[in-house]
């Protein structure tokens, strides 16, 4: 599984997350604590909002301990919202397009998780991306499939609803295929004014998300970037953590739960 962390408040450099605490995301890259493989070297990511309207987008194969471009980068560029991704491949290839975050107009969006048999549906899904969007997928990985879906289904006008309709998409294309094999989904999006992370699965064992919101800025990880346990806020499970430009932060359900 990989790791990745989000950012929103006051501008600051992105090696402050990237590289410098204990347990940065650099270091979960090696030694991750709470992900099924400790190791996510599969590549890795950076995007982030400076003064125009659309992200800046920095990938590559590279493990991230191992990119020096990676170091002087996150030293240099200095942002207010910012995503950060280590990538772990649950099957598809270690390629520069299949490695997070994935960008689209003024959109960012990043996964930890998995479609459980992915291939068996991976056609079928792709069918419905809009003509708009799918010309504009370059990889092969489920989490892509993801993104251009919610795009499809409506997320410039509300971004809940398309997240909880590419879910329920995604588990009904697995049920038509008696698929049992889990659906993991800890995911964040931002359009460059707002965040949205996501923490769902289909099983009992979704991927860890927490946050942690400390004067003019919130931070949002896969697992915590220090030791300071009771500073984090564990997201729970089927949660959709919003937090707005001004750093009010809000939960509520992603799906409804019988």
């Amino acid at each position: 599984m990989c790791r990745w962390l989000s950012y929103i408040g006051e501008p600051v450099y992105l090696d402050s997350l990237v590289f410098e605490p204990k347990h940065s995301l650099v270091a979960q890259s090696l030694h991750a604590e709470e992900a099924k493989t400790p190791t996510n070297g599969d590549g890795f990511g950076i995007g982030w909002y400076g003064h125009r309207n659309t992200p800046g987008l920095y990938r590559e194969i590279l493990p991230a301990w191992n990119d020096a471009n990676l170091q002087s980068l996150a030293h240099n560029i200095e942002s207010g919202l910012f995503f950060a991704h280590v990538r772990a491949s649950t099957g598809t290839g270690t390629s520069r397009a299949n490695c997070h975050p994935f960008a689209f107009d003024k959109y960012l969006f990043m996964h930890n998780g998995q479609i459980g048999d992915y291939r068996l549906v991976r056609r079928e899904l792709e069918a419905l991306i809009a003509d708009k969007y799918y010309c504009s997928r370059q990889g092969t990985t489920d989490s892509e499939l993801i993104f251009y879906l919610m795009l499809s289904f409506g997320l410039e006008s509300d971004a809940q609803r398309a997240i909880r309709k590419a879910i329920e998409t995604v588990e009904s294309a697995m049920n038509r295929h008696d698929i049992t094999a889990p659906f993991r989904f800890t995911a964040c999006l931002s359009d460059g004014e707002n965040l949205c992370a996501v923490r769902y699965a289909n099983d009992d064992k979704p991927p860890s998300l927490y946050y942690r919101k400390r004067g003019k800025q919130v931070i949002v990880v896969s697992e915590p970037l220090d030791t300071e346990s009771d500073s984090w806020i564990a997201v729970d499970p089927n949660q959709c953590l919003r937090i707005s430009g001004d750093l009010t932060v809000s939960k509520e359900m992603i799906l409804d739960v019988v």
